[in-house]
């Protein structure tokens, strides 16, 4: 799912947070959200597990606010470089087959 991540990172830029909204304590039915999108709980814990985003917060509602860590900004500025490397043929290729 390198397109979809990437496309997460590049939404998020440096100052739009994905909102973790909790659910049950054992994390069943917590959502990830951004823009008012749903992410998909994969890319939201693989972001989280390796460092990319950070907890920044909470709302006042709750929701915890995700922020791009430095090293989240550096995988986004690192995978933007890639894709635009790519020839439209290799992207279209990610897109479709991951």
């Amino acid at each position: 799912m390198r397109a979809e991540t990437l496309q997460v990172l590049r939404l998020m830029g440096c100052h739009d947070p994905i909102l973790m909204l909790n659910g049950a304590d054992d994390g069943y039915g917590t959502r990830w959200t951004l823009g008012g999108q749903q992410v998909q709980p994969a890319i939201a814990r693989y972001l989280m597990e390796h460092g990319f985003i950070v907890d920044s917060g909470a709302t006042e509602f709750g929701a915890r606010k995700l922020a791009l860590s430095d090293a989240g900004i550096r995988f986004r500025d690192n995978g933007m470089r890639w894709w635009s490397g790519l020839n439209p043929y290799q992207k279209l290729k990610v897109m479709l087959l991951g």
